[in-house]
């Protein structure tokens, strides 16, 4: 690699040096960038699609958990706390909370069009994803951040003792790329596993693999089991309008529970009722328990839910509709690197992880953050992993570039590969071992044992094969994420032996209270998961 002195994309070799590169396009990704630029870093933010437009945040209308000081918080955090299947940890909570809260004011005080309340103040809990994002784009280019617009990164850049950078292309023309930096932030979302969702097309476990290689670990992996409901066939995978539903069979028979009540409330105790029906055939919902008053509250507050059904000609609160459970992975699953100190840190050294890419254990634990808490922490986790990051370049002033090495294999650098493989094929066959109801909604231990084996082979044949040359290096690594974080999935599910929050074991239904506790998941050709035994309740400084 060739001496890197200023912060610039050059003409011809594309090389940059900096502070701090941010991996990611997302709000976490945004906040990270600003929080190292006051800091007082040179920042470069790298993301796959076109930052402001592209992750899950972009194309929704998202609640916070906002919370002002003061008594109501600790409450607060004491009832989330008790939906957390015993696996969060309370002064994350709090500090997450304050966080999130100070920085939707700093929205506030950057001019941020928050809604206005009834008495005349500003309603700063809900945030539209459109104006949000796009307004966090035009704040992060004001910040002095380099912003490089799909240029995917491929893989890490590291020496014996630190990550230090990172490698990628240019959509546009192929062209190579690589940047060196004091520290890096995973800021690159969850994992959808190639299902169809909204903004998840890109969401493909990218963080998740390069922190593995780079000797990372992962926790919270077994909680993928997260659904949402939505029409059949759409890629929509807002699931609000179903609280007022009532489902049906095919035949148009009332789906009932074991009572014989009709069956309601699809994000809540319908949704596994629901979710057996729909292992014996199609399953349709009305949403006939909204009254005139909240059929039009739906529709301005969640406007591009109700798009499919128009183009469809169907009036969803008058006529009957086929849906689906829409699988959504860690992105709003919980699973994530592994988080071991404040700012964010991942055990390695110039390595720090942010929003979905992260565990969200510590603010949700066996639960879906969806929303409102995935909302608040990538706000507050991209803050502290930015300022993290700042100070790590900070007193890495004098590194020492030439020393930088790949730390990516599989699809970019096995040089004794010689198999052709088809990667859609691949991909289809990942999917079907982890989207499934019942390999995921329900696990056994058959299941996830048939799937291990399914994705070992896979992952053996992704070893295996030639390395992809130009643009479809992108599609490679994306298939080899997706796989090792299935190969991550099954390994925490197999362990974990009860049902708590969103994994569900048809072998073990109820929950064990001797495994209140994290497993940490590590490992690219052989994987292995733990049991972690520190305490929960403290965040650990590092």
């Amino acid at each position: 690699m060739a001496s890197l002195r200023k912060q610039q994309i050059a003409e011809d070799g594309r090389h940059i040096e900096t502070d701090v590169l941010v991996v990611g396009g997302g709000p976490s990704a945004a906040w990270a960038a600003l929080s190292a630029a006051e800091a007082g870093a040179r920042v470069v933010l790298a993301d796959k699609g076109y930052h402001g437009t592209s992750g899950a945040t972009a194309p929704s209308n998202t609640g916070t958990w906002c919370v002002p000081p003061g008594e109501g918080r600790a409450a607060s955090v004491e009832q989330r706390f008790k939906r957390s299947a015993g696996l969060a940890d309370r002064r994350w909570m709090l500090r997450a909370a304050d966080r999130a809260y100070e920085n939707l004011l700093k929205l506030v005080e950057w001019g941020y069009p928050f809604p206005s309340e009834e008495d005349g103040g500003l309603y700063i809990a809900n945030l539209r994803g459109p104006d949000y994002m796009r307004f966090m784009r035009r704040k992060v280019q004001k910040a002095g951040v380099t912003i490089l617009d799909h240029h995917p990164i491929l893989e890490l850049l590291g020496d014996d003792d630190h990550v230090g950078g990172a490698a990628g292309l240019s959509r546009r023309s192929g062209v190579g790329f690589s940047v060196s930096a004091g520290a890096v932030v995973l800021a690159t979302g969850g994992c959808a596993f190639f299902e169809r969702i909204l903004g998840g097309t890109g969401l493909t476990g990218d963080g998740y693999l390069f922190a593995a290689e780079a000797g990372a670990s992962l926790s919270g992996m077994e909680f993928t089991g997260k659904y949402t409901l939505a029409p059949h066939g759409s890629s929509l995978n807002k699931g609000l309008p179903f609280r007022w539903a009532t489902f049906y069979r095919a035949n148009g028979e009332v789906l009932r529970d074991a009572h014989g009540q009709p069956v309601t409330n699809g994000i809540g105790g319908g949704e596994r009722l629901v979710a057996e029906a729909l292992l014996s055939g199609p399953v349709y919902a009305r949403l006939d328990l909204a009254e005139p008053a909240m059929q039009d509250w739906l529709r301005r507050g969640q406007p591009n839910c109700f798009q499919p059904y128009d183009r469809m000609g169907i009036d969803p609160f008058r006529d009957p509709f086929r849906i689906d459970l829409k699988y959504e992975g860690t992105v709003r699953g919980t699973g994530g690197i592994r988080i071991v100190s404040a700012d964010c840190g991942t055990g390695i050294a110039g390595l720090y992880a942010a929003g979905d890419a992260a565990s969200r254990e510590n603010v949700t634990g066996g639960i879906s953050g969806g929303g409102a808490i995935n909302a608040s922490w990538a706000i507050a986790s991209g803050w502290w992993a930015g300022h993290g990051a700042a100070g790590h370049a900070r007193r890495r002033q004098n590194r020492d570039v030439a020393r930088l090495h790949p730390l990516g294999r599989t699809g970019l650098h096995d040089e004794a590969g010689d198999d052709d493989i088809d990667l859609s094929a691949i991909a289809r066959t990942v999917r079907d071992e982890i989207v499934p109801l019942d390999k995921s909604y329900w696990r056994t231990a058959g299941t996830l044992e048939a799937s291990g084996r399914v994705l070992e082979d896979v992952w053996t044949r992704l070893n295996r094969a030639s390395p992809a040359a130009g643009l479809a290096r992108l599609y490679a690594r994306e298939v080899a994420a997706v796989t090792a974080s299935a190969r991550w999935t099954v390994a925490a599910a197999l362990l974990r032996s009860e049902s708590r929050g969103v994994h569900r074991r048809r072998d073990f239904p109820g929950e064990d209270a001797t495994q209140v506790g994290r497993i940490i998941v590590s490992g690219l050709d052989r994987v292995t998961a733990v049991r972690e035994d520190i305490p929960l309740d403290t965040a650990r400084e590092g």
